[in-house]
């Protein structure tokens, strides 16, 4: 074990979003409210999809899975971070600290996968539909997203396994409102250089792979679409893709920003707004873009609605 190794640290202190003390109680108020959007949203949007058998298909089963990410990213950070807006002193044990980081990893990882994996049922969808249901199985989707979860368990216990072992010596403030590997590589008083490479070697691997997936899927669906005749069928090709485009567009621009530059860049203060994006305000949006501008989400939440009148 390294010297001044974490057997020294207990407990870390969260200094939060801001050490204000008068935007404290309203910040709680704002998060609370996008805290409870978040539960009822994604909530709602798995159980639509559990009991609606018109979408019981590849697209709305992954969809479900990405529902189910987006809760558990909000559980993991969301309690802790409302419960510091009103605490006097913001502590966080280091067991906490620890299953804090090692599952928002895993769900992080997860999602990010999944909008891979999303995006290719689309490009099979539209560029092969004669083909979509012998290719996109229901054997293969739940083989697929086992593995975006082996992927997710083993990267992130690599690395909070890497995180864990350096030294918290000199303070054990994080300057952060949960537990997230930049503002943890900051704080040890460890060499952090070769952890950071392998780290950021993981990152580049996962969020690099699926962007690509993505973008691929996308020139090919772009490049069918464009050949279909019917201007209708152009319009119907691309509202089935537009609410993806716009969940890929939000999550990997944020992702790109906060990992994927040079740790001597980075900035604590840039980096809360940017991590308070995907871990609280993402997770909030995702299922509003999924049903606002989709008619077959719609039209479910109606015969769901309707079902649940006549039945009272």
């Amino acid at each position: 074990m390294e010297k001044g190794n974490h057997s020294e640290v207990t407990e870390f202190i969260l200094s939060g979003l801001t050490d204000r003390p008068e935007l404290q109680v309203p910040l709680f108020g704002v998060f609370l409210l996008i805290y409870g959007v978040t539960l009822l949203g994604n909530g709602g949007m798995i159980l639509l999809i559990t009991i609606d058998h018109r979408l019981h298909t590849p697209m709305y089963f992954f969809l479900s899975n990405l529902s189910f990410c987006d809760l558990c990213f909000s559980l993991i950070i969301s309690p802790k971070m409302l419960l510091n807006f009103l605490a006097e002193r913001k502590s966080i044990s280091y067991t906490e600290c620890t299953v804090q980081l090692y599952f928002s990893i895993v769900f992080g990882d997860v999602e990010c996968l999944l909008l891979a994996v999303m995006a290719y049922d689309r490009y099979v969808a539209i560029c092969n539909p004669l083909l979509y249901t012998v290719t996109m199985s229901r054997q293969l989707c739940k083989q697929l997203v086992a593995l975006l979860y082996a992927v997710g368990l083993v990267d992130s216990m690599i690395n909070t396994f890497l995180i864990f072992r350096l030294s918290f010596c000199s303070s054990n403030i994080i300057n952060h409102f949960f537990c997230d590997i930049p503002p943890l590589l900051a704080l040890s008083c460890s060499d952090t250089r070769i952890k950071e490479i392998v780290m950021f070697v993981f990152s580049c691997c996962i969020i690099v792979s699926s962007l690509v997936t993505v973008l691929l899927s996308y020139v090919y669906i772009i490049s069918t679409i464009l050949q279909i005749r019917s201007a209708e069928g152009r319009r119907k090709a691309f509202s089935t893709c537009s609410f993806h485009l716009t969940a890929v567009a939000l999550y990997f621009g944020t992702l790109l920003f906060m990992y994927i530059h040079p740790t001597s860049s980075y900035s604590m203060d840039t980096g809360k707004v940017a991590t308070v994006f995907y871990t609280v305000v993402i997770p909030m949006l995702n299922p509003l873009i999924y049903s606002l501008r989709n008619t077959e989400v719609k039209d479910a939440l109606r015969r769901a609605m309707n079902k649940l009148l006549t039945n009272s």
